[in-house]
């Protein structure tokens, strides 16, 4: 007897902060490790590199306290941002809005480095949103 087995994805785990610290968080990627670069408005003002995870693979070290959140447009995500230092380290996306979309620049050390990058192209989003996997 044979057995359909779903393909196992490797992960890897990530650790990152806003910038003053106060906000620390843990994320499981899936390898190999791929970054969207958004040419929205909000995203390449930010500089915001997403990594897209579902909640479970995403924990929040410290107390949510020390969040705030904007929302805008459709009012679907909600943009989280350190109290403190006003970093955007991650948020809930509206492509994904149980889900979460992590800020690889805020990741710790050399993350960046170890990330194949993609174009995304959020001006057009309704007609994009469908290539985000």
């Amino acid at each position: 007897m044979t057995s359909a087995m779903a393909p196992t994805t490797a992960t890897t785990t990530l650790s990152g902060s806003c910038h003053c610290g106060a906000v620390r968080f843990e994320v499981d990627a899936a390898t190999p490790l791929i970054a969207l670069d958004c040419n929205c408005s909000i995203c390449t003002k930010k500089g915001f590199l997403h990594l897209i995870v579902e909640q479970a693979q995403f924990r929040l070290l410290t107390p949510p306290e020390a969040l705030t959140t904007y929302s805008f447009n459709t009012k679907v995500a909600r943009h989280t941002f350190c109290k403190t230092c006003g970093m955007h380290p991650f948020y809930h996306p509206r492509s994904h809005p149980e889900g979460i979309d992590v800020n690889v620049r805020c990741l710790d050390g050399d993350a960046l480095a170890r990330f194949e990058v993609r174009p995304f192209d959020g001006r057009n989003w309704e007609a994009s949103v469908g290539t985000i996997r």
